[in-house]
C-alpha cells in the first residue's frame, strides 16, 4: 500500500484498553495500512494497575493516575477477565489460583504487551493537551506536551482518535456537613495506599460499592479496630465480621462523631475514607467531542455500541462503561474499532438518529435493573459483548465462552454472599479447554499478608 494511504491513528492512554487497541492494530501496522501513535502521560504503561506510593501530583506536576494500593488482590476471578490469546498459565508457566494480587495481574498485562512488541508505538511522558476535529478535512488535530522537555507540539493530524484513559482517576468528592472541620484524616480511595496505615483505628468508610467493600475488608484484615460503612442507596448486606457494620448515609460530622440519616451515631472516629466513585474527565477534548457522564453506567450516554462517539464515529472511547468484564472486553471493543476504522465491517446503524435510538434501547434495559441486582448487570454486559462480537469480522474477533463466563460471575456473587472473608479462596474452572479448576493457595486470603509475585507463586498448592 502506498505510504500516503496509511491511516494515522492516535491512541490516548497505554493502560489495558490502549494496549488492547495497539495489539488489535498490530497486523495492520505490519501491512503498512496504519500508522500508530500512542500518547501516555506516565513513565510506564499499565495504567491503573501500576502502583505508586505517591498521591497528588507526580514529578512532572501531573495528577497521579493510579488508585492502586498495597495488598490489593483481584476482587473478581481471573477466569472471567483472561485474555483469549495469552492465558495466565502461558505467562507464568504454571496454573495459578483464581484471585491473584495486583502485582501478578500487572505482570500479566505488561507481559502480553511485551510479547506483542508494541512498546515502539508508545510516546511516554507525553500529555495530550487538546483534541479537535475538522468537519471539512475529517481529521483530528492533536496538541501534545513532552513532559520532560516541556515542549508543546500543535496540530498533529490523525484520521482517527481513540480515547483509552480509563475513568478511575478523578475522584467524586461529595460534601457532608462538618467534614471540613473533622479533626482526623479524610481521604478519597484514590489516595488510599495501604491498610497497614489504619491498624487499631476506628474508620468511617463512606460508599456502598466495590471500593468501600474492598477497603473495609483490607483494613479489617490488617487490624483496624472498627469499621463503619455508610451507604447512600442500600446496604451491601454481606455477612460482615463482628467489627464491621453498615449504616445509612452520613447526615453530619461533629468532632470525632458521625451522625447518620437513621438517627444513629458513631463516636471516636479516627479517619474517614471516601469510597464515593470517580468522574469521567477528558478536559483535553473539544467540547463537542467530550464524553461526560453523571454516573458509572453500563450503557453510557453518547457512545454507540459503548464505544463510538454517536455524532462522529471516527472517534472511539474504550472501557468507559461500568465493568464486570475487563481485559477480555477491552480486546473485543478494540477489535470492533479496528474493523470499523479499517473498513472491514460497517456499523449496523448508519446515521446519528439510528445510533441514538440503539443507545436508548440499551439504556432502557439498564434502567429496569435494580442497583443490587448484580446478576442482572452481568446478564446485561454479557449480552452487550455478544452484540459487539456480532458486529466484528468473525474471522479475527477474540471469542471466548461468554455463557461460562457469565456463570462464573454468578458463582462469584454467590461466594461473596456466602462468606465475604473466604470468597477469594474459592477455585474457578477455566473457560478454556480442558476447563480445569484453578489450584488453591496454601494460605487463606485473610491470613496472607504478602502480595509479591514470588510469594504468591510459592504458596500455590500442587498435586
Amino acid at each position: 500500500m502506498n505510504q500516503v494511504n496509511k491511516k494515522r491513528i492516535a491512541i490516548i492512554g497505554a493502560g489495558p484498553s490502549g494496549l488492547s487497541q495497539l495489539l488489535a492494530f498490530k497486523q495492520a501496522e505490519q501491512e503498512q495500512r496504519v500508522e500508530l501513535v500512542c500518547f501516555e502521560r506516565q513513565a510506564e504503561w499499565g495504567g491503573l494497575w501500576q502502583y505508586t506510593a505517591l498521591t497528588g501530583t507526580d514529578s512532572c506536576g501531573e495528577p497521579i493516575h493510579s488508585s492502586m494500593y498495597r495488598h490489593l488482590w483481584s476482587n473478581g476471578p481471573k477466569e472471567v477477565l483472561e485474555y483469549v490469546d495469552y492465558t495466565f498459565e502461558q505467562h507464568f508457566g504454571i496454573p495459578i489460583p483464581s484471585y491473584p494480587p495486583r502485582a501478578v495481574i500487572y505482570d500479566y498485562i505488561v507481559g502480553r504487551a511485551n510479547a506483542g512488541d508494541i512498546r515502539k508505538f508508545v510516546r511516554f511522558r507525553t500529555a495530550v493537551r487538546y483534541v479537535d476535529f475538522d468537519e471539512n478535512t475529517k481529521q483530528f488535530s492533536v496538541t501534545i506536551e513532552d513532559l520532560l522537555t516541556m515542549k508543546v507540539i500543535k496540530n498533529l493530524l490523525f484520521d482517527h482518535a481513540i480515547i483509552a484513559t480509563g475513568h478511575y482517576t478523578i475522584p467524586n468528592m461529595p460534601e457532608f456537613e462538618g467534614i471540613d472541620a473533622f479533626p482526623g484524616r479524610v481521604l478519597h480511595s484514590h489516595d488510599y495506599r495501604g491498610a497497614d496505615e489504619f491498624v487499631d483505628k476506628n474508620l468511617l468508610v463512606i460508599g456502598g460499592s466495590y471500593s468501600a467493600e474492598d477497603i473495609a475488608m483490607q483494613c479489617y484484615k490488617f487490624g483496624a479496630r472498627s469499621i463503619t460503612i455508610s451507604y447512600r442507596s442500600f446496604p451491601m448486606s454481606f455477612k460482615w465480621p463482628e467489627n464491621i457494620k453498615e449504616v445509612p448515609l452520613v447526615r453530619k460530622i461533629k468532632g470525632h462523631t458521625a451522625y447518620f440519616k437513621d438517627g444513629t451515631s458513631v463516636d471516636n472516629i479516627d479517619c474517614i475514607i471516601l469510597c464515593t466513585g470517580y468522574r469521567h474527565d477528558h478536559p483535553y477534548m473539544v467540547e463537542k467531542l467530550r464524553f461526560s457522564c453523571t454516573s458509572n453506567f453500563y450503557i453510557p450516554f453518547q457512545l454507540y455500541k459503548g464505544i463510538f462517539w454517536s455524532t462522529e464515529p471516527r472517534l472511539a472511547y474504550l472501557g468507559m462503561q461500568n465493568q464486570l468484564y475487563t481485559l477480555n472486553m477491552f480486546d473485543i471493543q478494540a477489535a470492533l474499532v479496528r474493523d470499523v476504522f479499517l473498513g472491514y465491517v460497517t456499523l449496523p446503524d448508519d446515521n446519528e438518529e439510528k445510533r441514538h435510538e440503539n443507545i436508548r434501547q440499551w439504556q432502557k434495559r439498564e434502567q429496569t435493573i435494580t442497583l443490587d441486582n448484580h446478576e442482572g448487570f452481568s446478564d446485561l454486559q454479557t449480552d452487550y459483548l455478544h452484540d459487539i462480537i456480532d458486529c466484528c469480522d468473525q474471522s479475527t474477533v477474540p471469542k471466548f465462552d461468554l455463557e461460562n463466563s457469565n456463570a462464573g460471575m454468578y458463582k462469584f456473587f454467590r461466594d461473596k454472599r456466602d462468606n465475604i472473608l473466604t470468597y477469594r479462596d474459592q477455585p474457578f474452572p477455566s473457560i478454556f479447554p480442558p476447563f480445569k479448576d484453578a489450584p488453591l493457595c496454601r494460605t487463606a486470603w485473610i491470613k496472607n499478608m504478602h502480595d509479591s509475585i514470588e510469594g504468591y507463586l510459592s504458596l500455590i498448592k500442587t498435586d
